[in-house]
């Protein structure tokens, strides 16, 4: 039996808590604000519990890999066949129970977790720990350089509105099926460029592990 790394079990399972409460308060005609999103700019406690599951991904990433000697075509496999299930299971729960192809949301909560599994589990086993922090502080760079300094749709720069800015621009090009809003996805595929580096910082937290 393997040994369970308990804070890391607690931390979990706190995470899944916050998650129950922030998604099913009770009553939506009496939230506590902090239990909401932000609209957009600044945060709320309940905005951190994503970022602490890919945290959590990103320490398991290393717990996990630490242990094999050898990065055989099996480690490989095992990484693109997790990846492809919990994809997978994101996109059948965003299908269900109409499974309507035509509007379905392929961006979502899993298919992120997934895709930063994917690319921090790869990174680990490409690089070394010095190397992968350079990676996440690169992740942060070129997201930032993008967001502010890259001009999009009518040679418009800077501009970090919803739905009109960078990100959304360029989802709107490349993210295949429904957005969660009509111009922009909170999931979509360019900002999971900073969620890898989220994960990247849970990989620095697990080797100080």
């Amino acid at each position: 039996m393997s040994q369970r790394l308990i804070s890391l079990d607690f931390f979990r399972g706190f995470t899944i808590a916050a998650m129950i409460v922030v998604n099913d308060p009770g009553s939506w005609s009496y939230v506590f604000d902090p239990l909401r999103h932000a609209e957009w700019h600044g945060a709320t406690p309940t905005d951190l519990v994503f970022p602490f599951f890919l945290f959590i991904v990103g320490v398991s990433i290393v717990l996990s890999l630490s242990k094999t000697t050898n990065t055989s075509s099996k480690v490989y496999f095992k990484i693109i066949k997790r990846t492809f299930i919990l994809f997978s299971i994101g996109v059948f729960l965003a299908l269900f129970p109409n499974f309507d192809f035509n509007n379905v949301r392929i961006a979502g909560v899993l298919q992120r977790i997934a895709l930063v599994y994917f690319f921090c589990s790869f990174i680990y086993l490409k690089s070394n720990k010095s190397h992968q922090i350079w990676i996440g502080i690169f992740c942060l760079l070129i997201y930032w350089i993008f967001m502010n300094y890259v001009p999009f749709g009518d040679a418009v720069v800077g501009v970090l509105e919803p739905g009109n800015n960078f990100a959304a621009w360029i989802d709107q090009f490349i993210t295949p099926g429904r957005m969660y809003q009509k111009t922009w996805d909170p999931e979509g595929f360019f900002s999971t460029i900073p969620a890898i580096a989220t994960g990247i910082s849970g990989m620095f937290c697990g080797h100080l592990i």
